[in-house]
């Protein structure tokens, strides 16, 4: 656990941020703890006034009770995507994701709210957490499986997020939905991209088949040869 942790810091840089901001709120009366939500969600008023401020802000408040089922994420899931990505690469899925995401629903909001289809109080609701960035990572995590699991995963992450939109039909559960559709594309991407450049990086005519590095599927694809060739990237 120790070395699963250590190779992660961004996921328990992450989850101890949770706590801490957890614990602002429970210190604070009720009234600060609404100020200070408010302040931070990605409403439509909000990001009309202060786009930047709240689109960082609102990833890391969680409202409600205390965050176990974010705080374990971070520490399981979340940190094995990172070991696998990289803590860069991590970083930029997930705030792309959820980045995306909220400025996809608050778009949807823009809309409805300008043509009456939904009360204007929805423009003021609080909407502040991680769930976006993680459901990036972790349509992200699908190129890390091969054949059948991989289909498998992918699967039961549309099930999920599009049954609970179906259901739901809140715009928080849209985001979701459009931030799984983005990690499928960032890192559906990026296969390609890099398999691409090996096939054109590959030396020919040498005897041996090129050597095919699919980092994304976290192993190696080799048409030909005896030993696989080790790269570190």
């Amino acid at each position: 656990m120790r070395d699963h942790l250590a190779a992660a810091p961004a996921s328990v840089c992450y989850a101890f941020t949770l706590f801490v901001t957890y614990w602002t709120l429970r210190g604070a009366n009720e009234i600060t703890d609404r100020h200070i939500i408010f302040s931070a969600s990605t409403n439509l008023a909000n990001m009309r006034r202060d786009p930047v401020q709240v689109l960082v802000a609102s990833a890391f408040w969680v409202d409600g009770d205390f965050p176990w089922e974010f705080i374990i994420t971070f520490l399981t899931v979340m940190a094995a995507a990172e070991r696998w990505l990289g803590t860069l690469r991590w970083i930029g899925v997930f705030a792309i994701g959820h980045v995306g995401a909220t400025l996809g629903t608050v778009t949807g909001i823009a809309y409805a709210v300008e043509h009456r289809l939904i009360p204007l109080r929805v423009a003021l609701a609080s909407d502040v957490g991680p769930s976006y960035g993680i459901s990036a990572v972790l349509a992200a995590l699908t190129f890390r499986l091969r054949g059948v699991p991989r289909l498998l995963w992918a699967g039961l992450l549309i099930i999920v997020y599009v049954g609970a939109a179906v259901r739901g039909r809140t715009f928080t559960d849209y985001g979701h939905v459009l931030a799984m559709t983005i990690g499928f594309l960032i890192a559906g991407s990026a296969v390609f991209a890099t398999r691409r450049l090996e096939r054109e990086s590959a030396p020919h005519g040498l005897g041996a088949g090129p050597v095919l590095l699919d980092e994304a599927d976290g192993g190696f694809d080799q048409p030909g040869g005896d030993r696989p060739e080790y790269r570190h990237q």
